[in-house]
C-alpha cells in the first residue's frame, strides 16, 4: 500500500540494466584515471584532470545499490562526460582521440541502462498518481453530490 492507501503494483526491476549501468560507470572511472595519469595525459606525468573521476566515484555507491535518485542525477551528470568525449574525440589526435570516443561509448551505455532501469518506476509512479487523482475526484463528487439534510 502506498501512503495514500492505494495498493502499489510491483515494479519489475531490470537487473541487467542496473548491472550494465554499474559496469559502465566503473569502466568510466577506470578510463578517466588511466587516461589522465598515464595513457594520454594533457601534460607528461599526468594532469589534474584525473580529478574528473571524483564525481563518478561519488555516484558509484548509489548506482551500485540501485538507488533511483542517484541513478537519476548520475544520468544527468554523465552528459558532461559525453560532451567531453565528443570534444576530445574530434579535437585530439591519436590515442587521446580514441579514448574520447571510448568515453562517449561508455556514457551512452550508462545513460541507456539507467533509463531502462528507472523508466518502469517512473511509469508506476505516474499510474499511482493518476489512480489517486481519480479516486480523489470520485470522493469529491460523492461528497458534493450528497443529499441535503
Amino acid at each position: 500500500m502506498s501512503a495514500t492507501g492505494i495498493p502499489m503494483q510491483p515494479v519489475q526491476q531490470k537487473r541487467a540494466a542496473a548491472l550494465g549501468a554499474t559496469a559502465a560507470l566503473l569502466a568510466l572511472i577506470v578510463l578517466s584515471v588511466a587516461w589522465e595519469w598515464w595513457l594520454a595525459p594533457l601534460r607528461p606525468g599526468g594532469s589534474a584532470l584525473v580529478l574528473k573521476a571524483v564525481p563518478l566515484l561519488l555516484a558509484l555507491p548509489g548506482v551500485w545499490r540501485r538507488r533511483l535518485y542517484t541513478l537519476q542525477w548520475a544520468s544527468m551528470l554523465i552528459l558532461l562526460y559525453f560532451a567531453e568525449g565528443i570534444v576530445r574525440g574530434w579535437s585530439d589526435r591519436g590515442l587521446s582521440a580514441r579514448l574520447g570516443w571510448l568515453e562517449v561509448a561508455l556514457t551512452v551505455v550508462f545513460f541507456v541502462c539507467t533509463l531502462a532501469y528507472v523508466a518502469p518506476f517512473k511509469r508506476a509512479a505516474k499510474r499511482a498518481a493518476r489512480q489517486a487523482a481519480k479516486e480523489n475526484a470520485q470522493q469529491n463528487t460523492g461528497q458534493a453530490g450528497g443529499s441535503p439534510r
